[in-house]
């Protein structure tokens, strides 16, 4: 039987090391998420850009009225990482005119976007693009009642005809692809999305690459946000970012651009 003191000594140890572990932030837990996928390009923030978040309710995150076309509005940002994220480019760039918009939609697939990307990406003609989409294109397919049937093939070849008109309408338009991401143990996502769901996400990768756009890797953000609190504390459905969860998000997209 182990003796009083070996036992004082390991508790210790392990209340030190839980102790230290709490004491990690999020721009720590973020540069370790970009240590393992680091964002190789990074957009440049410039006078007078027009910036939009597009994607679905991880975007949308209770925005205002989706009809409105207001810049830097915080009803139509909704309460989430664009929010988050436009509320810092602000802060640091007042001398640059920046005319923030979100315009995600709470359910969308990329096919989705389509239908409603001339009056809600191109006449909004910005000069920086964010995208965050994939995860109801996968995640729909499990719907018991009426399951979506696109594949992984569909979610490529859709993605790049968006972006191919995107690129056709607004030629030097700065893209930022996102990975969309599920956090393992929450609700919805079980250990059956695996090994599919990956493959949505290293398409959104390879996406990025191909259309030489920086790529922020959200998943890895959570999976590294997981050491210092539990998959819970960051999404209460393992879909839907918490506010600590958006906060990450935010934090990480900002090391996507520069300025």
């Amino acid at each position: 039987m182990e003796d009083q003191s070996t036992n004082n000594r390991r508790r210790f140890i392990r209340n030190a090391s839980i102790g230290t572990l709490a004491a990690i932030s999020i721009p720590e837990i973020v540069s370790a998420a970009l240590a393992t996928a680091p964002i190789a390009k990074k957009v440049s923030i410039e006078k007078d850009d027009i910036i939009l978040f597009q994607g679905d309710s991880i975007t949308d995150a209770g925005r205002g009225n989706r009809n409105a076309v207001v810049a830097n509005n915080t009803g139509a940002l909704g309460n989430g990482y664009a929010f988050m994220a436009a509320s810092q480019l602000l802060l640091k760039n007042p001398d640059k005119n920046l005319q923030i918009y979100n315009k995600g939609v709470s359910g969308n697939k990329v096919y989705q976007l389509a239908d409603r990307w001339d009056a809600d990406a191109l006449a909004i003609k910005p000069t920086v693009l964010s995208i965050h989409i994939g995860v109801n294109d996968y995640w729909h397919t499990l719907n018991a009642s009426n399951p979506y049937k696109g594949t992984i093939d569909n979610y490529i070849a859709d993605y790049k005809k968006l972006l191919d008109r995107t690129k056709e309408a607004l030629p030097n338009i700065k893209l930022i692809i996102c990975e969309p991401f599920g956090v393992l143990d929450v609700k919805a996502v079980t250990k059956d999305w695996y090994p599919t769901f990956d493959l949505f996400k290293k398409a959104a990768k390879d996406i990025a690459a191909e259309y030489n756009a920086p790529f922020v890797p959200y998943q890895a953000a959570f999976d590294k946000a997981i050491t210092p609190a539990p998959p819970s504390y960051w999404t209460g459905d393992g879909v839907h970012p918490s506010i600590a969860g958006a906060a990450l998000m935010a934090e990480t997209w900002l090391k996507a651009v520069k300025g």
